[in-house]
């Protein structure tokens, strides 16, 4: 099974989510008593990111939907699992979690002896969009195709470097290696967007991250986004071929993201988040 296979499998065990989520007008009317205070949204990952984005933008017009605060709650590394602990943590119906579905359903395959099930721990309410998740290279390296990247690490073993958003992305990329026989070093950061700025200055030889994430950099000229990991071309890149169309159909995947609630939240609140 592909990455992509795998990680649509998980996303369908957790539940199906709709489109409209918490901004649809069924929540609001049919929840008139929710939310009574401000509401927290905790985000596996640090301003900037394209989640972080994304909470950021949906929250403004949740804002004025319930009349009541939201504060966005950054919580990077970990792999994740710190963002997860907090939101568990809290054990509040006023306190969401949102974020790629990516970030926790490879644990399982990543850690022994998990201190949650995201199975019975998160409930999904509403999936929010699909991240554009992208191979992006230093313009100032000459790679302009994926196949030139991969033939320069198969040259170069061991030599180059990737800095990879924890989650499905990394889980992705070390498959991706794998059935390449490639070796490339993977460099941690906490904060996925300052591996974007060491990107265009050099500091790194690829980045596999949300293209909201890398388009800032990207503007300067300074990067260049070789492959998109989406099954296809987005409408947003059409210049940009997809992994699978570069012959590495090994490092497809895609992220969807979306809304979580705690255990103790209500079902019937839960339900009330789809159209």
């Amino acid at each position: 099974m592909s990455i992509s296979g795998l990680a649509r499998r998980h996303v369908l065990t957790i539940g199906a989510w709709s489109l409209c989520g918490l901004a649809g007008s069924r929540l609001h009317a049919q929840t008139s008593d929710w939310p009574v205070r401000q509401v927290k949204i905790i985000v596996p990952f640090g301003p900037g990111s394209g989640a972080d984005i994304g909470a950021r933008l949906i929250s403004d017009r949740l804002m004025k939907r319930w009349g009541k605060p939201i504060v966005i709650d950054n919580r990077p590394g970990g792999e994740g699992i710190v963002a997860v602990s907090s939101f568990l943590a809290a054990n509040d119906d006023h306190v969401l979690m949102f974020g790629p579905s990516g970030s926790f359903t490879v644990h399982p395959y990543q850690f022994d002896n998990l201190h949650y099930d995201f199975q019975r721990d998160l409930l999904p309410i509403a999936r929010y969009s699909s991240t554009i998740a992208t191979l992006a290279v230093p313009t100032s390296s000459g790679v302009g195709h994926m196949n030139e990247f991969v033939a320069r690490a198969r040259a170069n073993p061991g030599k180059l470097n990737v800095a990879l958003v924890p989650g499905i992305t990394e889980f992705a990329w070390d498959g991706f290696v794998k059935v390449e026989g490639l070796e490339i070093t993977k460099v941690p950061y906490k904060d996925v967007v300052s591996a974007a700025a060491d990107l265009g200055e050099g500091r790194l030889d690829a980045a596999v991250a949300a293209y909201a994430t890398l388009r800032p950099i990207e503007a300067t000229g300074k990067i260049k986004v070789i492959a998109v990991t989406t099954p296809a071309r987005v409408p947003m890149l059409p210049g940009v071929p997809s992994t699978t169309e570069a012959g590495f159909p090994s490092l497809e995947f895609e992220g969807l993201i979306g809304f979580f609630g705690p255990k103790i939240m209500s079902q019937e609140l839960r339900d009330r988040g789809g159209a």
